[in-house]
């Protein structure tokens, strides 16, 4: 084997791939969403300046810890005051949506901010079933139609992927170069992503016994594409970083509360970190929230530069996507930081 060819196939080092940073504009109790959006803001500044590639915000509706249901609009906010940093979403539920009201809303958003917007897609409702039949109004559309929404939204945006004409033009939208990636948290998205040569970003921060298979599946299945000539994967992981272990596995019970508070249906703001969560979870639900994030990593920035090249070795993205709830916005900030710095080392 000739050395170009073992230094092809040697294994990535963290240094060598983009970072970048998922937000759900966290709302902490006694807080409120205004706050939440000048932190997002601060953050998305921060990370701009450590080196982090791109920043998404996630749709979610009806939850009282999360500020980022009008998903189009944060995303404005957010360019709007950053200067580098792609900024897209992560991602909007389609079927939740009108194809053209999202080909219109990205179109003004890449022309106000152009060459910066990503658009990535989900199909899950990111919501609570009543939710999303007050979302969708036509309860004949779900998750099961997201092929055939992707497909009118693509031709909206490039109407030559269309075999007739199509008759309706997104204005803003049509023609303009919006990178759409396909979401997901099994193998759905990622056979659709991978059979119409779309990048796929896959969800390992809260469904991390499926990451594997799925990207398996997205890379076997994938089709060269005028978008993309070889497979791009990016894998969503939650990062609790601290400077020693113990801090950061007490900040990161902030986060264990919230999926355990989900399990409840007791849905809540962010609420503080404690000593010892044993005191409020049964066995039961420590084994539930625990297997939904048990590919989480949290520690010291030793620990933190292990666990994320680990996980790189076994996935081998292309892209990692850090995602980083804590109470606090000054310890959120240095968790960031803590893993932009173990990313240069």
């Amino acid at each position: 084997m000739s050395e170009s060819t073992n230094e092809r196939q040697a294994p990535k080092q963290l240094r060598d791939i983009p970072l970048s940073v998922l937000d759900l504009a966290p709302i902490v109790e006694g807080s409120n969403a205004t706050e939440s959006y000048k932190k997002s803001l601060d953050l998305a500044q921060h990370v701009e300046k450590w080196g982090y590639h791109r920043y998404w915000l996630a749709e979610h509706h009806s939850m009282p810890s999360v500020a980022s249901s009008a998903t189009s609009v944060l995303i404005g906010h957010i360019a709007g005051g950053t200067t580098k940093l792609r900024v897209g979403s992560g991602g909007i539920m389609l079927p939740n949506h009108a194809p053209l009201v999202i080909a219109e809303q990205f179109g003004t958003l890449e022309s106000l901010y152009p060459g910066r917007i990503d658009l990535g897609l989900g199909r899950a409702p990111g919501a609570d079933q009543r939710t999303a039949r007050a979302l969708r109004r036509d309860l004949r559309i779900g998750g099961e139609d997201f092929p055939e929404l992707l497909q009118e939204l693509r031709e909206y945006l490039n109407p030559s992927l269309s075999d007739s004409p199509v008759g309706v033009r997104a204005i803003p939208g049509e023609g303009l170069n919006i990178p759409i990636w396909l979401l997901g948290s099994s193998d759905f998205s990622a056979r659709l992503a991978g059979m119409l040569g779309l990048p796929f970003a896959f969800a390992g921060h809260f469904s991390p016994n499926y990451t594997l298979p799925a990207l398996q599946t997205y890379r076997h299945s994938f089709c060269p594409s005028d978008v993309l000539d070889k497979p791009y994967a990016m894998v969503g992981v939650n990062v609790m970083a601290a400077d020693t272990d113990e801090k950061a596995e007490r900040l990161a019970t902030s986060h264990f509360q919230a999926f355990l508070n989900i399990i409840r249906g007791d849905l809540k703001p962010i609420q503080p970190p404690v000593d010892d969560m044993d005191d409020l979870w049964s066995e039961f639900e420590k084994l539930s929230v625990q297997s939904q994030l048990r590919s989480s990593i949290i520690g010291s920035p030793d620990t933190v530069k292990k666990e994320l090249q680990e996980l790189l070795n076994s996935t081998q993205a292309d892209e990692l996507m850090i995602t980083t709830q804590m109470f606090e916005h000054a310890d959120r900030l240095h968790s960031y930081e803590i893993v932009a710095d173990v990313w240069k080392a």
